[in-house]
């Protein structure tokens, strides 16, 4: 993945919100350019879930200079915007938190939005596409549909922390799934120990 191209990054309405925060943090620390997508029910987990009421409140968490440097907003409902396009310069893509009803969108190529677009256009371009899912149980459906976007080259990566590194903080949960994303967009981190590794088992 070349580190000049931006990420893709977006917020769907499943619930945690917190993972897609500190990754976006992460992101905009290892001076990462990120495309940044919100949709309407992400905004509102957003909301619940962190004491983020608004995405200047989110800029101002993250560090506003900061923010402005690597991160550039785009509307959800503007299926025109730059990431809808296979010719737009993006290195990979991550949703995080990633509903069951968007990746059923995806899975099934509707694209009703610019967050199912740009992960329709990472499918077709053969760019890396990862989905931080959540929802516990999941149904045959949720099942089927994770298959199909595992076929298609995407990365179905649940929120599940491990617990071998003894954490302490629900931080430290957060930072654990972070880092498996981080990982597979090739970006360096050291959120979290690894196995076998100091501070590891």
């Amino acid at each position: 993945m070349s580190a000049d191209r931006p990420i893709v990054m977006a917020f769907t309405g499943a619930s945690g919100a917190p993972y897609g925060v500190r990754l976006l943090q992460a992101l905009v620390q290892a001076e990462r350019r990120v495309s940044l997508i919100i949709s309407s029910h992400g905004l509102r987990l957003l909301q619940t879930e962190t004491s983020l009421t608004s995405v200047a409140g989110l800029r101002e968490h993250v560090g506003g200079a900061a923010w402005d440097q690597w991160v550039t907003v785009y509307d959800d409902s503007d299926r025109g915007a730059g990431p809808a396009s296979g010719s737009h310069r993006a290195s990979a893509m991550v949703i995080c938190p990633c509903s069951m009803g968007t990746l059923a969108a995806i899975a099934a190529g509707t694209s009703r939005s610019l967050v199912e677009r740009a992960a329709d256009v990472s499918l077709k371009e053969r760019r890396p596409l990862i989905l931080v899912t959540r929802e516990t149980p999941l149904s045959a459906i949720h099942l089927e549909n994770m298959l199909r976007l595992t076929h298609a080259g995407a990365v179905v990566m649940p929120a599940s922390p491990g617990f071998y590194n003894k954490p302490t903080q629900i931080a430290e949960l957060v930072d654990f799934v972070v880092a498996r994303v981080l990982d597979h967009l090739g970006v360096e981190n050291g959120l979290a120990p690894r196995w076998g590794e100091a501070d590891g088992t």
